[in-house]
This record gives C-alpha cells, sequence and structure tokens, in this order.
C-alpha cells in the first residue's frame, strides 16, 4: 500500500423517483481515497447507497456530481480493470466450472494451453480441484461463490469489488469463505473494496470499515483497523472494536428508521 488506487471527490447520485418529477438523493458529497492493495469494507445501515457506490466505480451508474478516478484516469464506464463479484453468484448455469472461469479469457482470445492454464491456477486458488466438470447446481453456495470470486479474478482485474458475496451463506460457510478470501487477497495483491451490513465481517477483513449515514449516504467514519491477521473475533480489541463502530452505525440505522419519505436505495 501507499499509492493512491481509487480516488473519490465530491461523489453525489440522484435517481428519479418512481412516481412524480423529484429526485431521490442516494450519495451525497462522498470523497474517498483507497490505497493499492487496500482491503476496505463500506458498512451503512440498509438504503444507504453502499451498493450505489460500488456500481459508481464499477463503471455501471454514472454520478450526478463528482468525479472517481482509477489511477489517475476517469472512470467513465465498466472496464476489465476492474473485477466484480455479487451475492447472487452470477454464474453460467450451462458452463462448467472450468468454463465459467474461462469466459472472460477467452473473450482475450486466449489459447486453449492458456485457457486451461488461468483455469487451473484459480480452481486451485479457490480449492475446487476435482470441480472442474461440474456445473453449478451441482456446487454448495460457498463452491459457487468460489468461482465467482475466480471467476473475477481470471481477468486479471486490478480492483476487485464484492456486493455481500457471502450475504446468502450460513454462518459457519460464511466464516470461512471470509477467511477463503483473505487468503487469496494476500496472494493476488488486488485492492478490495467490500460492501456489507455485518460488524464483524467488516472488522475481520478490512485494513480500513469506513461507516456511511443513512440515505442520502456520506461518509460518518473512517475506522483503521490495527490488529494484525488473522484477527480472533473473541479477542478484547477486537470486541472494543466492534463496540465503537455499532455506536456509529446504531446512530444511523436510527436514523433510517426515523425517515418516512421515500423508498430505500440500496
Amino acid at each position: 500500500m501507499g499509492l493512491t488506487k481509487i480516488e473519490i471527490r465530491g461523489l453525489s447520485v440522484d435517481f428519479a423517483a418512481r412516481r412524480g418529477q423529484h429526485l431521490l438523493p442516494a450519495l451525497r458529497d462522498v470523497s474517498l481515497q483507497i490505497q493499492d492493495r487496500e482491503f476496505v469494507c463500506l458498512l451503512g445501515p440498509s438504503g444507504c447507497g453502499k451498493t450505489t457506490l460500488l456500481k459508481c466505480i464499477a463503471g455501471f451508474i454514472e454520478p450526478t456530481a463528482g468525479e472517481i478516478k482509477l489511477d489517475e484516469r476517469p472512470v467513465e464506464g465498466p472496464g476489465p480493470d476492474r473485477g466484480i463479484v455479487f451475492q447472487e453468484y452470477g454464474l453460467f448455469p450451462w458452463f462448467t466450472v472450468e468454463q465459467n472461469i474461462q469466459y472472460g479469457p477467452r473473450l482475450k482470445k486466449l489459447s486453449r494451453a492458456a485457457l486451461r492454464a488461468v483455469s487451473a491456477h484459480y480452481i486451485r486458488l479457490v480449492h475446487l480441484e476435482g470441480f472442474e466438470r461440474h456445473y453449478p447446481n451441482e456446487l454448495s453456495g460457498g463452491m459457487k461463490q468460489r468461482v465467482g470470486i475466480a471467476r473475477a479474478l481470471a481477468n486479471q482485474p486490478e480492483v476487485l469489488l464484492l456486493d455481500e458475496p457471502f450475504g446468502a451463506l450460513d454462518a459457519q460457510t460464511r466464516e470461512r469463505m471470509q477467511a477463503e478470501l483473505l487468503k487469496i487477497w494476500q496472494v493476488e495483491q488486488r485492492t478490495c473494496i467490500f460492501v456489507t451490513h455485518s460488524i464483524v465481517e467488516a472488522l475481520f477483513l478490512a485494513d480500513r470499515v469506513v461507516v456511511m449515514t443513512a440515505r442520502p449516504g456520506r461518509i460518518k467514519r473512517e475506522i483503521t483497523v490495527p490488529t494484525p491477521r488473522p484477527r480472533d473475533r473473541t479477542s478484547t480489541e477486537f470486541i472494543t472494536l466492534y463496540r465503537e463502530v455499532d455506536g456509529f452505525l446504531r446512530e444511523e440505522i436510527e436514523k433510517a428508521s426515523a425517515a418516512d419519505e421515500g423508498g430505500p436505495v440500496e
């Protein structure tokens, strides 16, 4: 870390309301710097715009105001320098594990040997040896998400964007996947931005936790996690930091509950 990888300045996003002509504010004046190879978690109440911010970084949503730069270049749309992993897996059901991972590299017209090398590398990285020829409906939820991570990484992105990728998993699988993701991140040395509702997940994974306000989303606090990895979720230091972050988050959840206009913007 040290070099700025992503710079967000004065970012605001408004959406047209479903009814009427007024605009629904999702994000307001968000400014944030993310360093090269840093692992950052976005945390906030439902509807605060965490996913909207992630989609702006991905280039899927054009901001109403402000700008995002990646390596000092403006983000003007999706690009291969950003890989995305969603909660819903997003795998092609008619492709095997191997074929799903090869999908992006195949578009670059790599040779068969190169494609096999890419898929073999990432299958080993996510510990799916022996499942190369299996289809998504033959895999568990955790295995599907491993394929999703491998497929995103196979494109060699500089930034990995993860939108609550473990939200649909049971508690034990979720904890196991968190540990696996950290191992992958340490091997691959990518910049990671991870959206979550879970304070424990954020504090276990992140170098820095960015707490967002209730809608419209702003940056409320940036908390650097000082404890080295692997982190003990039961340690005094972890629990103390949890309570601090929980206090910030509860303030915003109460504000969100009190708001009575419009629907949530996720």
